[in-house]
């Protein structure tokens, strides 16, 4: 039901990948997500839309190789399918407000992507700062520049490609110009939070996209609370979009790190017994 029609890989652990998925495509729209499992076994994980096609009846992703679901992820090929795939869930970005920067640090420039596109369409001056610790693991820089962008700024830290450093400098250029009403950063939460304290500091309004532990998606479960404005709000039904300037981005960040080893653990042991190694 759900085939495997686009594989590509990006870089050496991040991967893109398209579904067919008719239903969830015609809905989608610029910072939602959506949740699958590999297989009937599998765990559910969420990944953001990086594209979709609702007159073809297609969605993309991309992700990175972290966990064993990740990894199992990897090993399909076009023709294969996944057990489930549901979405759109999350609230859209919001757009249209005016001279706007996206930001977007690694993985994160998969749901930059869409939400730059998105504003352009509504009319918003819209400048893109890209970054990445190196040009290697640089993604979607063609798509960005395919779009009407005012800016495409790209940053690495080691200077392999674009500017060398943090993506916050041009931020902080752009904000003391005066050339920004809003700001939107997606990737990890360390960047979100330097980018947030940048902006705060010249009052610029600035929306994050934040990825906590999630499960069912819905608001039930739970796990993907986060902190905001000193009340909890859940990831999946209030979010993924929220005011960066209130978001409490220690315990966001605690609370990412509570399964890693676990998370570590599980991809070894797949590793192990995954014919596909032998």
């Amino acid at each position: 039901m759900f085939r495997i029609i686009h594989k590509r890989q990006l870089s050496d652990a991040v991967f893109e990948m398209g579904v067919e998925a008719p239903a969830v495509a015609r809905k989608a729209r610029a910072g939602q997500f959506l949740i699958l499992r590999v297989d009937e076994t599998g765990e559910r994980i969420p990944l953001t839309f990086s594209d979709w096609s609702a007159q073809e009846g297609w969605v993309r992703f991309i992700f990175m190789r972290v966990g064993a679901t990740t990894h199992k992820l990897t090993h399909l090929e076009v023709g294969d399918e996944l057990a489930d795939l549901v979405g759109p869930l999350g609230r859209p970005t919001e757009v249209g407000s005016g001279r706007v920067a996206v930001v977007g640090g690694g993985v994160g420039a998969a749901v930059a992507y869409p939400v730059a596109r998105a504003m352009c369409a509504a009319g918003d001056d819209v400048t893109v700062i890209l970054g990445a610790r190196n040009s290697e693991l640089l993604i979607l820089e063609d798509e960005f520049r395919a779009l009407p962008l005012k800016e495409l700024i790209v940053c690495t830290d080691d200077g392999s490609a674009g500017r060398k450093g943090l993506v916050t400098a041009p931020l902080k250029e752009l904000c003391e110009a005066g050339a920004l009403d809003h700001a939107m950063a997606i990737g990890p939460a360390i960047m979100m939070k330097f980018c947030a304290a940048t902006t705060r500091e010249f009052a610029v309004p600035t929306t994050v996209s934040l990825n906590p532990i999630m499960v069912d998606g819905t608001g039930m479960c739970g796990a993907c609370r986060v902190s905001v404005g000193g009340e909890t709000k859940f990831g999946c039904v209030d979010g993924p979009d929220f005011d960066g300037h209130a978001v409490d981005f220690e315990e966001l960040m605690s609370r990412q790190r509570v399964y890693v080893d676990d998370e570590r653990s599980a991809d070894a042991e797949y590793s192990k017994g995954c014919s596909c190694h032998l």
